[in-house]
């Protein structure tokens, strides 16, 4: 996991950053751990912008489908998340689909989640705003009381038509009949061979075509809707933190870099650096106490 168990994202203990700059990105490969600066950058931010990955959903027992997880069965989960994948094997697809619906069905918001929420919430009374960009396909952001979500993968819950190309919010255990008890991981299962008719279909009047997750499969392009909103925030934003993602994953890996190279500081909180941190100004180890993340915006109005 990139966040340790237990571990809770805070703007209050243990975190790195640099003096704020105004002008272009500081060198790479130079974050520094001035606290004291990275509160007043906090404090005077209007428009923050958090982006996540699967780091965060780890904390609630989410596998990141990366390393000992990136197996399901003998499959690579890039081998089943793809178009071609699907076109060839939808039965396959959905078991891999349906086991990971349901294990995060099974999820509740991890101290992570409720900190970016307790974030928004109270610096909405503040008149500034929170957004939450994630790179994770399930609800946890909302569940926690996020209401500024773009998820820019899709989402698990979500379902849409191959053939009217309707999307519906499904949270159906199990989403169709075929399919319960069906998904299992263990390399030695055997697949389920679902005849197509019997897989998840469209409930639209006249249709009847067959559905597929509403998420952003390896080769296709983001949502446009959503990548626009995403540009906007980009260009708005005056403070981006960058929490439990590997950025190796285009083009999300390039949304905190393209911040930081207009002079907004960027700080990144993960268990390791990534091919992305010589870009930011602030990076965390994190390995943190509990406490809220708006500890440090509130120490700083007291001037502590």
């Amino acid at each position: 996991m990139l966040l340790k168990s237990r571990a809770v994202f805070s703007l209050g203990l243990r975190m790195c950053s640099t003096h704020v700059t105004t002008g272009p990105v500081i060198e790479p490969g130079r974050p520094s751990s001035d606290m004291s600066e990275f509160r007043k950058a906090f404090a005077k931010a209007k428009n923050i912008a958090i982006i996540t990955g699967a780091g965060v959903s780890a904390e609630s027992g989410v596998p990141t489908f990366r390393g000992e997880h990136e197996k399901w069965r003998k499959w690579h989960s890039q081998d089943l998340a793809s178009p071609e994948a699907f076109s060839r094997n939808p039965s396959r697809v959905w078991e891999f689909y349906h086991y990971r619906r349901e294990l995060v069905l099974d999820k509740k918001p991890s101290a992570v989640h409720l900190a970016i929420a307790e974030c928004e919430a109270r610096l909405k009374k503040q008149g500034r705003s929170v957004v939450v960009i994630t790179q994770c396909q399930d609800d946890l952001h909302r569940q926690a009381g996020s209401k500024h979500v773009l998820k820019i993968h899709g989402s698990l819950l979500e379902t849409r038509c191959m053939s009217c190309g309707q999307v519906t919010v499904n949270k159906q255990s199990p989403i169709c009949a075929a399919l319960k008890s069906k998904g299992a991981p263990g390399a030695n299962v055997p697949d389920a061979e679902i005849p197509v008719d019997k897989l998840p279909r469209c409930e639209e009047r006249d249709c009847h075509g067959l559905l597929r997750p509403n998420v952003v499969f390896f080769g296709e392009t983001l949502d446009s809707h959503i990548l626009t909103n995403v540009e906007k925030e980009m260009e708005i934003c005056d403070l981006c933190l960058v929490v439990g993602t590997s950025s190796i994953v285009y083009p999300a890996a390039m949304f905190g870099p393209r911040v930081a190279a207009r002079g907004v500081p960027v700080a990144e909180f993960n268990m390791n650096t990534t091919p992305k941190t010589e870009y930011f100004i602030a990076f965390l180890e994190a390995e943190v106490r509990p406490t809220s993340i708006c500890h440090s915006e509130r120490r700083t109005q007291r001037g502590t």
